[in-house]
C-alpha cells in the first residue's frame, strides 16, 4: 500500500489536541499521514467542538475521544477504497 493515501489534518488550536492524536493515529494506522496545521479555517467549528479533516472530509464530535473514534471510522472507510 502506498504511503499517505489517507491524510488527517488537525488544527493545533482545536480541543482534539488534548489527546496525542498524531501519535495515536500514526501508531494505529502507519499508512496514514497526520498533518498539524496552525489553522484550517473552520474557526466557528474549531471553537465549538473537536474536529479533524480526513481526506478533506470533516469529522467532528462532542468530545475529543468521540472524535477520535469517528476519525478511526473515517480512516477505515478511506482505506477500504484502496484494498
Amino acid at each position: 500500500m502506498a504511503m499517505g493515501i489517507v491524510v488527517v489534518e488537525i488544527c493545533d488550536g482545536n480541543a482534539i489536541t488534548t489527546l496525542d492524536i498524531e501519535s495515536i493515529i500514526e501508531t494505529e494506522f502507519p499508512e496514514v499521514a497526520v498533518l498539524m496545521n496552525e489553522c484550517l479555517s473552520f474557526c466557528g467549528l474549531c471553537a465549538l467542538r473537536p474536529y479533524a479533516l480526513v481526506n478533506n472530509k470533516r469529522v467532528s464530535a462532542k468530545t475529543p475521544e468521540e472524535c477520535l473514534d469517528k476519525i478511526r471510522e473515517q480512516i477505515k472507510k478511506e482505506l477500504a477504497v484502496y484494498q
